[in-house]
């Protein structure tokens, strides 16, 4: 499988770094962003194959960083999987609609079920 370009957009650096490691282990180029205002500058460098999204985050949260990515017509189409401890029904359908691939409560997988959709939607 050729090399993807993973972006994590997560401000607990432990959760991060958890992702990150194993990701680059299975041979992926990592970047990660603390906040959406930095995630969407990382965007713009360069287009990730994918965005791992927490939405909880300082300046700029993640429905934020998502809805300005569905204004652009260049990065609309990313997978993105949203990761978070939100699991309020108002948040989930909003973000259903805004088009997330997946939708994932942290407490509910193990990192491991995380990089198995990861990979999957990767693999497409």
């Amino acid at each position: 499988m050729s090399k993807k370009k993973v972006l994590i957009v997560e401000d607990d650096n432990f959760v991060a770094e958890v992702y990150s490691t194993k990701l680059l282990e299975m041979g992926h180029e990592i970047q990660i962003a603390q906040n959406g205002e930095e995630g969407l500058s990382l965007v713009e460098k360069g287009k990730p194959d994918l965005i791992l999204l927490d939405i909880i985050m300082p300046v700029m949260g993640g429905i934020e960083m998502l809805e300005e990515l569905k204004k652009n017509e260049e990065w609309k189409n990313i997978p993105v999987i949203l990761l978070t401890n939100v699991g309020e029904k108002e948040s989930i359908q909003k973000v259903r609609g805004l088009g997330v691939q997946d939708y994932l409560i942290k407490s509910h997988f193990t990192p491991a079920e995380v990089i198995e959709k990861i990979e999957a939607i990767l693999g497409k």
